[in-house]
């Protein structure tokens, strides 16, 4: 392995033994930080670098050729993973956003505990990953996070816990009440349900999943198909606040879609929007919610550009390197323009070059789903806000960074909105409305 690794070019400052854990040791901020410049290296030596993390061999890439025999034939997670999965367990992958059918007051109360624990798990995790020291569980439990790790994923599991429960006696209760009509026609099917009633009732209830099995669907969904959606709009809107020509541009695209009208948006709705969805697509080219993706080689391989790597290493796809590679996306490949998918300028040379919801056979399964929530939430917002922030000074988004897993904004998503006045009326003082978007 260490043969074939000293063929690949390395970052600066690797050094014996540890490699590169030391650039990998302040928080999560600087950890998106090294991550990042790692991407940029590896821009610029054939769309690879290597990384010593102890002795384990790390290859990070942007090359989207690589990229895709990657991700369609190595398809176990690495072995990092085992960090998240002592708080979400062995369940799926992705899903929609409501999982349990029930309220965390999240629009309300942005310091509800269910929230502030998941969010401080995650940036614990991400410490875990990456620094050396945190990684075996005998040494983990002498450090301070071991028990603010603990202590929230207790608070996460025991909520999940109280709703499933309250969920199952829900149920029973309903089927006991149940008229003998609607038992016979069965009419529930036609309730709307939430995605934990049809984990339930589809797996055959009280013979179906074990509230366990339940548990680790639902804190899988939570993370997976929740916050990655809240983060992309999140990202979307801090992107209008600081561009307002693209805002006022997108605002006046979806007056000539809905006019003056109240009526909600509906998926025929979404083919009109076009700027909408390039002002969307562009968000996520640079501020992909997942912007790094772990895989195991489990036996060597050879890649496309020739380069052999050796079984037992781990590649770490670059889905923030791959969107931002001059090679595919030109000299602005780090400015915000929406434009650059217009049909006429979109010449996207291979499909890993663009994968915000990553790629092959385990990419997201709710990518259709997100891209709708996401136009729907934005739209909605728009139609009755003005989105105001500090304009940015030039094309490349001045936007702090950290790594807690999913990519977030280091300073949050603080924004202000104006009320929007019907056309009919007289223009007064606008209304301004302080506001922080919590993902």
């Amino acid at each position: 392995m260490y043969k074939m690794a000293s063929k690949y070019p390395h970052p600066t400052g690797e050094l014996p033994l540890i490699g590169i854990a030391h650039k990998l040791s302040g928080n999560t901020e600087d950890i998106m930080t090294s991550l990042k410049q790692f991407s940029y290296e590896a821009m610029e030596t054939n769309g690879i670098t290597r990384g010593w993390l102890n002795h384990i061999l790390y290859l990070l890439m942007v090359d989207p050729v690589d990229l895709e025999m990657v991700l369609k034939t190595c398809m176990e997670k690495d072995d990092l993973h085992r960090f998240i999965r002592k708080v979400i367990g062995y369940g799926g992958i992705f899903a929609p956003e409501t999982t349990m059918g029930v309220k965390v007051n999240a629009q309300m109360d942005s310091n509800s505990p269910f929230l502030t624990c998941l969010a401080s798990v995650l940036n614990i995790i991400c410490e875990r990953i990456f620094h050396l020291w945190l990684q075996p569980d005998w040494m983990f439990k002498f450090f301070p996070q071991y028990r603010k790790h603990q202590k929230y994923i207790k608070t996460l599991h025991d909520f999940t816990d109280l709703v499933i429960r309250k969920k199952r006696d829900e149920l029973k209760n309903e089927k006991q009440c149940q008229p003998e009509a609607d038992s016979h026609y069965d009419l529930g099917i036609y309730k709307r349900k939430s995605f934990l009633d049809l984990l339930i009732s589809l797996s055959g209830g009280e013979k179906g999943y074990t509230d366990l099995e339940l548990r680790e669907e639902i804190l899988t969904l939570t993370i997976a198909g929740t916050d990655t959606s809240a983060v992309s709009m999140c990202f979307t809107l801090k992107l209008l606040a600081k561009y307002p020509e693209v805002q006022e541009k997108l605002y006046k695209e979806i007056r000539e879609v809905f006019g003056e009208s109240n009526r909600p948006l509906v998926k025929g709705d979404l083919p009109n929007l076009k700027y909408l969805d390039r002002v969307v697509k562009e968000s996520l080219r640079l501020f992909p919610p997942v912007p790094f993706v772990i895989r195991k080689v489990e036996s060597d391989i050879t890649l496309p550009s020739g380069l052999s790597v050796p079984r037992g290493s781990g590649i770490v796809v670059s889905i923030f390197g791959a969107h931002r590679d001059p090679n595919y996306w030109g000299p602005d490949a780090d400015h915000f323009d929406p434009d650059r998918f217009l049909p006429e300028r979109f010449n996207l040379q291979h499909a890993c070059s663009y994968m915000p919801f990553s790629n092959g056979p385990r990419n997201c399964v709710g990518y259709q789903y997100a891209l709708m929530s996401i136009k729907t939430a934005i739209t909605s917002i728009l139609r009755n806000y003005k989105v105001i922030g500090e304009p940015e000074k030039g094309p490349i988004p001045n936007i702090r960074l950290k790594l807690d897993i999913m990519l977030k904004a280091v300073e949050g998503y603080h924004v202000a909105l104006e009320k929007r006045k019907p056309s009919s009326r007289i223009m007064t003082e606008p209304e301004i409305v302080a506001t922080s978007l919590d993902s």
